[in-house]
């Protein structure tokens, strides 16, 4: 299996091949329960409609052309993810990573414009994942993932929720740009606190240091606001977006407010694939989607799916608590989560495991009522068979 690929990937065995909204198929013809959607990404969930028609259509007519020349939805899908976001400008790219890097790359820029070229250190929050390349994984906090690649970005972590010690990195290192998820994702649905996050736009205006806003996993609807953090009244300086923008292909984007929209002058960043046609006609279909009421419909959504894994808290001793908002959901279990994931995976219900101790659950946007009472049943199952924790293995 995986002939001719690199092993950097721990797959299931399962093959699939068909789809429709949140359900999958298997090669066998077995079906399962997609509470993952590609972690995060499907919104419009498998077998889209819609999705389909204008990928056809535009498949007969022109798939790349480079951004060395035009065509008719580049515009069209940087102005709306403008209008919803609140920022200015947009450069597209291909992943989350992607638009990561040009963040940082963007930030470091305008330090240089400002005539202070000298901040070039990062800070983020212990928890993060902000991406694998090197840029990126500078900010990522475990080790695990850091260790092999090092020396990389010099970057300052600060606990999550602890504005003094924000204030502290802040003030004293003055770096270039603080990046921030307001919900962590690979760091285990945990969402930092409305506090944290108004002081960060506060001592980030102060001290003219750039406010990075990582929604590639919180974003683009997931949490019931277009942006996690316009919950909390909040506008940071630049917004990284990827995973559902294009429903399922790969695309980013970077988005900046009105004072650094400039700040990239012609031939300073690039991208040979970003922002083509089959994609921008990918990200009008969800667009579209949320002009007519999906981000309402995720909100929905997301209480009947939290009101029943908070059931299931209440009953089952091995829930620890329920995290997130909206369709970014996580169960956090008393003691590690992995062979819980694959019994419920077995039972046909596809989640996954992030942070040790907690099940992911980020399901298609379009996932229906049933479909959410057939997953909690699912859930109840297997975590009821599960033995309750002994003291030794319980999570602190």
């Amino acid at each position: 299996m995986d002939e001719g690929v690199m092993k950097t990937y721990a797959r299931a065995d399962e093959v699939f091949v068909d789809g429709h909204g949140a359900l999958l198929r298997d090669s066998q013809g077995r079906e399962f329960l997609d509470f993952l959607a590609g972690i995060a990404v499907s919104a419009l969930g498998h077998g889209h409609q819609g999705l389909a028609e204008a990928l056809r259509d535009q498949v007969g007519k022109v798939v790349h052309l480079s951004n060395l020349f035009r065509h008719p939805y580049t515009e069209q899908v940087a102005t709306r993810l403008c209008q919803l976001t609140g920022m200015a400008a947009a450069f597209f790219t291909n992943s989350g990573t992607e638009a990561i890097e040009c963040a940082l790359k963007l930030a470091r820029k305008a330090m240089h414009v400002r005539g202070t070229p000298q901040r070039t250190r990062f800070a983020a929050v212990e928890g993060g994942f902000h991406g694998r390349t090197l840029g990126a994984l500078s900010l990522t906090w475990s080790e695990k993932y850091r260790k092999p690649f090092q020396p990389l970005q010099p970057c300052t972590w600060v606990p999550p929720d602890d504005v003094d010690a924000l204030a502290r990195v802040l003030r004293s290192e003055a770096p270039c740009a603080f990046v921030v998820e307001p919900i962590q994702g690979e760091g285990g649905i945990r969402e930092l606190s409305p506090r944290f996050l108004l002081a960060a736009r506060e001592l980030c205006t102060e001290t003219g240091t750039l406010l990075v806003h990582d929604e590639i996993q919180a974003g683009c609807g997931r949490t019931g606001t277009f942006l996690a953090g316009q919950q909390h009244g909040l506008v940071p300086d630049v917004v990284a977006l990827a995973k559902p923008i294009a429903a399922g292909l790969p695309m980013g984007a970077c988005l900046a407010a009105a004072p650094f929209a400039d700040t990239f002058q012609k031939g300073e960043h690039g991208s040979t694939f970003a922002g083509g046609p089959l994609v921008c006609r990918a990200a009008l279909v969800f667009l579209d989607a949320v002009d007519q009421g999906l981000c309402q419909d995720v909100t929905a959504r997301g209480n009947r799916l939290r009101s029943g894994l908070e059931t299931l808290a209440r009953k089952l001793p091995i829930v620890r608590e329920v995290r997130g908002r909206g369709l970014m959901l996580g169960l956090r279990l008393h003691h590690s989560a992995e062979a819980v994931q694959k019994e419920l995976y077995r039972q046909g219900l596809i989640v996954n495991c992030t942070a040790g101790d907690v099940l992911r659950i980020v399901p298609p946007y379009v996932i229906t009522d049933a479909q959410i009472d057939r997953g909690l049943a699912i859930f109840e199952r297997v975590l009821a068979a599960t033995p309750a924790p002994k003291p030794s293995e319980v999570h602190k």
